[in-house]
């Protein structure tokens, strides 16, 4: 069987319409989905391995028929693949072929995938508000590269942000006056998120000094050479605000802090389709993990304060 192409050129020496139908596809993703080059790349590794596979079963790309569809997906599960990756390979396979129809295409629609198993749901980590509280705090605000970071901790608390949606926030998008910020975020979807008091503060704290950094672009967050924060960067620096503060870096992440907004703001009373509309969730039945959390937490609550908890 031949092994799967590198990501960057997956379609090079693929025959039986492979080359040209994966090409598309990485337009059709890139121009009229408007997804992210990270998304784009998630289900391109998937389909070369669908490639890899029908190249040598000898299947053409508009040729695949549920029998095929079923067949690969039995062999990438008796190489050990999870069930988590599984049902993402089965999303992707259903995205080609639902392309491959749209295109005139001949074969198996995107009804011929057969579902995975459901994976385990997992909740997500998150962080209890004494240890944001810590976390907050950490940075050294006597100097201005502290005061940048508290600001960005704040911010990313306060609106649940994606990291690589902090790190492309425009300054101009930033309507402190207002208590709002504009993002764009995945499918080039706008959302207003407001953000509070705390927040405001550092904000403005660090743009009175975010002129002497001599910003290249327009990004609110800017480095000591006045270049745009990568998410890298945020990471390291993010960790070691974990470390100060006495948590595990391991499980301070950006993501666990947007974990925390959500699962704080519903441990407060907070609407899930508020919160929905705050993360930037096209469908509720992603916000509703949160709603395990926050079970969980109540559970765990009640057990420890409830006198008859235990009888």
């Amino acid at each position: 069987m031949p092994r799967a192409k590198q990501i960057e050129e997956p379609e090079h020496g693929w025959p039986l319409g492979w080359a040209a139908s994966l090409r598309e596809f990485r337009t059709f993703l890139a121009v009229e989905r408007g997804l992210s080059g990270h998304t784009a790349s998630g289900y391109l590794s998937d389909l070369t391995h669908l490639a890899a596979w029908a190249c040598g079963e000898e299947i053409a790309a508009t040729d695949l028929e549920r029998d095929h569809l079923t067949r690969f997906l039995v062999s990438q599960q008796a190489q050990g693949k999870a069930p988590r990756s599984l049902a993402r390979m089965s999303s992707s396979l259903r995205a080609f072929l639902t392309f491959l129809r749209m295109e005139g295409g001949g074969g198996a629609g995107p009804e011929a995938v057969v579902k995975p198993p459901r994976p385990p749901r997992i909740l997500p980590r998150t962080l209890g508000e004494s240890q944001v509280e810590a976390l907050l705090a950490a940075p050294d605000t006597t100097v201005p590269l502290g005061v940048r970071d508290r600001a960005w901790l704040e911010l990313l608390y306060a609106s649940g942000l994606r990291v690589s949606e902090l790190t492309g926030l425009p300054a101009l998008s930033v309507f402190l006056d207002e208590g709002f910020l504009k993002v764009t975020g995945k499918g080039r979807k706008e959302r207003l998120i407001p953000f509070g008091a705390g927040a405001e503060r550092w904000i403005r704290a660090w743009l009175g000094l975010r002129p002497g950094f001599r910003p290249r672009g327009g990004e609110l967050f800017v480095g000591q050479r006045g270049e745009a924060l990568t998410r890298q960067h945020l990471w390291r620096l993010l960790k070691g605000y974990a470390r100060q503060a006495g948590l595990r870096p391991e499980a301070v992440s950006p993501h666990v802090l947007r974990h925390a907004f959500a699962t704080h703001l519903l441990d407060h009373g907070a609407d899930l389709r508020a919160v929905q509309a705050m993360l930037g969730h096209a469908d509720i039945s992603t916000t509703q993990i949160y709603t395990h959390v926050h079970q969980a937490r109540l559970r765990a609550l009640y057990d420890r304060m409830h006198p008859r908890s235990a009888q």
